[in-house]
């Protein structure tokens, strides 16, 4: 299950980075997005907004950062099979949902407009951090309190 958890991941994380180098490419060329699905065709208002950039840097940037990064680790979850991998795949995941819910708010309640690719986005996030999770769930530390002592029998000495 692990291994299939990580394909699917690395799956994920390359859809995502097509989505965010499509959504980057549009940008950069100044063409209109294609988004003609009915109710979530805010696409092109939430891309031109100016919610759309961070330091002047397109959102949709930092998405194939993102996705890149998610990629590689699971690449190399792949190869080496390490916990710390596995615990910064979750971690990672973890900031995408985050940031996700955060510009679901700034689309829904800010712009008043929704992307179908931000939303495919969103969802491919929440799948990657579902599979994080199931490939190395996290387990709460154990206490540190020493084990009981095993009980002794107490007897009264005899009487004289």
């Amino acid at each position: 299950m692990k291994r299939t958890g990580v394909v699917l991941i690395l799956l994920l994380a390359f859809f995502g980075l097509a989505d965010s180098l499509y959504l980057t490419q549009q940008e950069l060329s100044g063409t209109p997005l294609i988004c003609n699905i009915e109710n979530l065709s805010g696409c092109n208002t939430v891309a031109s907004s100016q919610y759309s950039h961070i330091f002047g840097i397109p959102l949709a940037e930092f998405g194939v950062l993102f996705y890149a990064v998610l990629f590689i680790l699971a690449a190399l979850e792949l190869v080496i099979f390490d916990r710390l991998v596995r615990r910064a795949l979750q971690v990672l995941a973890l900031i995408g949902v985050l940031s996700s819910i955060y510009f679901t708010f700034v689309q829904v309640f800010l712009i008043g407009a929704f992307c179908i690719y931000c939303f495919a986005s969103a969802i491919t996030t929440l799948l990657i951090l579902i599979f994080a999770i199931l490939i190395e769930p996290v387990r709460r530390r154990a206490s540190r309190i020493p084990p009981a002592s095993p009980h002794l029998p107490l007897s009264m000495p005899p009487t004289a």
